[in-house]
């Protein structure tokens, strides 16, 4: 069990994917338009998409996981969320860095957020399987 008080952690998450999928949406309009004749010269532009919409879902899911933290209280739950935050960070950080910058070492991180995603994803089973509904 967790012993923060978990209300409190509930709510930052829900306002962490609140920001976050407001930015992906923002991110993504901003790239679709004001950033288009740059990410075209690079030949970018289905990678800032890619990055926008991988960040949209998992801002999805950091919501369902603070929603669901206010049911189920696991520790695994806390660990899901930060996966995801972390694999937006990375994942879609690394992707929008490459596409506006066209340095294709930037690639080579995007692999270590999508991981971090996959674990969240994990982490948000177990948490589910293994937690009592309150």
């Amino acid at each position: 069990m967790y012993t923060q008080d978990w209300a409190s952690l509930s709510k930052f998450f829900l306002m962490l994917a609140a920001l976050l999928g407001g930015l992906s949406v923002a991110i993504g309009a901003f790239g679709a338009h004001a950033l288009k004749a740059t990410l075209e010269a690079n030949q970018r532009l289905d990678t800032f998409e890619l990055a926008s919409r991988y960040q949209f879902y998992h801002s999805l899911a950091l919501l369902g996981v603070a929603l669901l933290m206010l049911q189920i209280r696991h520790i695994y739950l806390v660990y899901a969320a930060y996966g995801f935050i972390m694999g937006i960070l990375i994942f879609s950080g690394s992707l929008y860095a490459l596409a506006l910058s066209n340095k294709g070492w930037l690639g080579a991180i995007t692999p270590i957020g999508g991981v971090a995603m996959i674990v969240g994803w994990v982490f948000l089973f177990i948490g589910i399987y293994q937690g009592k509904i309150q």
